[in-house]
């Protein structure tokens, strides 16, 4: 199975793949939007399409406390909205703290910060993804 994993941001969407095994993630890139969200539903759409994806993994955003703030509530609408486009299951993932861990490993890799602004959604993606596969073989 082959999966796509997404990190929804106010401005940016993460975005990693997994390997045919469905064992690995890796980055693979960011769009940039503008909250317009049915138009990222049609780019997500085409790189399914173009990857063969079987299903996706969004980040999903939790408080600290276990509760669901408005970019939890973002996530839960933009995931009805890929599984009513696309057909495919969107599963979600706890997210929380992903971007500070992605920011840590950038910094450890000795990444510059402008650098760092470029790819840190998509590591975060990655991050995201690559949890999930480890959580879904246990």
């Amino acid at each position: 199975m082959r999966y796509l994993g997404l990190d929804l941001g106010s401005r940016t969407l993460g975005i990693s793949i997994s390997d045919r095994t469905g064992l690995i993630a890796s980055s693979y890139k960011v769009l940039r939007h503008n909250e317009e969200y049915d138009g990222l539903v049609d780019l997500v759409k085409k790189i399914v399409e173009d990857e063969d994806i079987d299903e996706i993994v969004l980040g999903f955003p939790k408080n600290m406390d276990n509760t669901i703030g408005f970019k939890g509530e973002l996530s839960l609408s933009f995931k009805d909205k890929l599984e009513k486009s696309i057909g495919i299951k969107v599963n979600l993932q706890d997210e929380r703290l992903t971007t500070v861990e992605a920011e840590r490993i950038l910094i450890s890799n000795n990444t510059t910060r402008k650098n760092r602004k470029k790819v840190i959604d998509s590591m975060a993606a990655t991050i995201i993804l690559q949890s999930f596969l480890e959580r879904k073989d246990k």
